[in-house]
């Protein structure tokens, strides 16, 4: 008759034998430091088991509930010198045997491991006796493995690894033990060493997944915090999951007022990149799916049943086929929902990452979403903000071709206080360039009165330098707190092709004059800054324009890019005006992109004006 004990852990033996088999024990224990999956030890302990009197085959399974998926034995009843091991092939499906087994293991959790004497002789086994009424289970396959090696009975002992992992070693015996023989605990104890192994494999490895997660999210993060551009933030978060997390990876954004529409995908398979934006963009089921999932706080994980009817699954078409789960995560921020993060597996189940970091993840893209979104309708306010305080077009007198460039060297979105225009009074051209101190709220309205000052006084035909006094004066009214720079120059034609020009600066850098040989020359004016004196008055300087003389006017965002070594760009403008003014139609954005190109450090906006006179008026 068959018998069922449970072994406690303080059960144990003394003498000689006992020294002995703790040693072999200790050994056991040693070679586990290396081992990544307790099948690894399988050879070890059918080894060790082996060894023991009186056995003649060992065997053991691993099982999924009632599930089979593996089995192995050891014999030495071949002869050779090595013991051979081989592997059964499961028959796939649920096992009745493992069923019944499974279900022992399952009723006795806590209670230690489970050991049953078997007869594999006795008729109610071979017939198949798995329901328990008549005795422990049946235990195949392990029954036929060591029947085949002449095995009469047997020892079973089952133990659970959690969540339906459960697994057991039997040894094979030619006669049958005592209640209280040394093997019953022996293999006990060999099977409370790969309990304890597999407990330490399972720590380890959800030490070392937190570990990878963890190092996921933070590169994640990194990357999308790289870009401010939305296409370019979610094309990162495609490509750095994949295959990262999955195999494939889309994510849709909410368009304003209109439905979810995918805007980044990614595939592990280039044949299937073109698969994906369709499924992406006109799966019914999938465009469900999603919906259903941006009106929860959590994302879910479908497979299985719960991918039926969609484009993935076994029973789909094409590159779907593989996929053997979907998670869908919402991507909200601020209370906002943004769209959805979604992933493709064709892994198994055990490799898919936990939902809360992927949970964790789409909040992250929600955010990076979220702060790329605010930069980028802060960076179209910026920008028609600035727009307004610069000039839409420039005139176009007769005899002199006009050109301007501005660029923002500040990535901090403020409107700068860079400024200039060109405005006539008669037959004269007034042109006029400054710079308000700092950048934001207050110096954009401070640009908005110097330059509109300015504008009205000159179109009124107002001299440069009683101008900048008038521009002084209301500045100091205002109580501003913040300097202004101008630089003010009135050209006046003079009968012979040329131009009288007339120059008053107010603390602005000089401007230079490149000439129709090359040469480049300063026009000396100077002042004192706006907005700081009352009572202050500036004296012009008169400098002749002939034909094909080009006058260049610029914020000292220009002259003060710096490259890594500090040089600062001034000492290299003579000879960029010099080969810029070559070519007047665009000498100001030459003129901008020489000191871009030469910037690694500075963070002030340039302004360039260029005048230059026509041959032959």
């Amino acid at each position: 008759m068959d018998i069922v004990s449970v072994v406690n852990e303080d059960d144990g033996a003394d003498g000689p034998a006992d020294a002995d088999w703790a040693a072999r024990l200790h050994a056991l224990w040693m070679t586990t430091a290396d081992v990544s999956d307790v099948t690894g030890m399988a050879d070890h302990v059918y080894a060790l088991l082996l060894g023991r009197p009186g056995v003649v085959a060992v065997a053991g399974s691993r099982w999924c509930g009632s599930s089979l998926r593996y089995a192995r034995h050891l014999t030495d009843a071949t002869g050779q010198s090595r013991p051979v091991t081989a592997v059964a092939e499961p028959g796939g499906g649920p096992d009745p045997s493992g069923a019944a087994r499974h279900r022992e293991v399952r009723d006795r959790a806590g209670d230690g491991l489970l050991v049953v004497a078997r007869d594999l002789g006795d008729d109610a086994a071979r017939a198949g006796e798995h329901d328990g009424a008549h005795g422990p289970a049946r235990f195949d396959p392990e029954h036929g493995l060591l029947a085949a090696a002449g095995a009469k009975f047997a020892l079973e002992c089952r133990f659970s690894f959690g969540d339906g992992d459960w697994a057991a070693v039997s040894v094979g015996l030619a006669s049958p033990v005592a209640d209280d023989a040394p093997l019953r605990r022996q293999l006990s104890q060999v099977c409370d060493v790969l309990v304890a192994i597999n407990r330490r494999i399972g720590v380890d490895r959800a030490h070392e997944r937190r570990q990878i997660e963890e190092a996921f999210l933070a590169e994640a993060s990194l990357q999308m915090d790289e870009s401010l551009d939305i296409e370019e933030t979610l094309s990162r978060v495609a490509r750095l999951a994949v295959p990262a997390v999955a195999e494939g990876c889309v994510v849709h954004l909410f368009r304003p007022e209109g439905p979810l529409v995918p805007v980044a995908h990614a595939h592990v398979a280039a044949t299937a990149q073109g698969w994906l934006a369709g499924t992406a963009e006109d799966d019914p089921w999938f465009a469900e799916s999603l919906r259903l999932v941006t009106g929860r706080r959590h994302g879910v994980v479908l497979h299985g049943p719960e991918l039926a009817g969609g484009p993935f699954g076994p029973r789909a078409e094409g590159p779907g086929s593989t996929v053997r789960a979907v998670s869908i995560s919402p991507l909200r921020a601020r209370g906002r929902a943004l769209g959805t993060l979604s992933f493709l597996y064709e892994r198994p189940d055990d490799d898919i990452s936990d939902l809360r970091i992927l949970d964790d993840l789409a909040r992250r893209a929600a955010l990076a979403i979220d702060t790329s979104t605010a930069y980028e309708l802060r960076r179209r306010h910026v920008e028609q903000l600035q727009r307004h305080l610069l000039p839409p077009t420039l005139p176009t007198p007769e005899g002199l071709r006009l050109n301007a460039a501005y660029a923002v060297a500040d990535a901090s979105l403020d409107v700068g206080g860079d400024f200039y225009d060109a405005v006539r009074h008669g037959d004269s051209v007034a042109l006029f360039i400054g710079d308000v101190c700092g950048r934001g709220a207050e110096a954009a309205a401070m640009t908005g009165l110097a330059r509109h000052t300015l504008r009205t006084l000159l179109e009124e035909g107002a001299a440069p330098a009683l101008a900048l006094e008038r521009l002084n004066s209301a500045l100091v009214r205002e109580g501003v707190s913040r300097f202004v720079t101008a630089l003010v120059a009135v050209l006046v034609p003079d009968g012979d092709g040329g131009w009288v020009m007339e120059t008053a600066s107010a603390g602005h850098p000089r401007p230079l004059v490149r000439r129709a040989d090359g040469d480049v020359e300063e026009v000396p004016a100077g002042g004192l800054l706006l907005g700081v004196l009352r009572d202050i008055h500036y004296t012009p300087v008169t400098t002749r324009l002939r034909p094909d003389d080009t006058l260049v006017m610029f914020t000292d965002g220009l002259t003060e890019a710096r490259d890594d070594d500090g040089v600062m760009f001034e000492g290299r403008l003579p000879d960029a005006v010099r080969r810029c003014g070559a070519a007047p139609d665009d000498a100001a954005q030459q003129l901008v992109g020489l000191a871009e190109a030469f910037r690694t450090t500075g963070d002030d906006d340039t302004a360039v004006l260029v005048a230059h006179v026509r041959e032959g008026r």
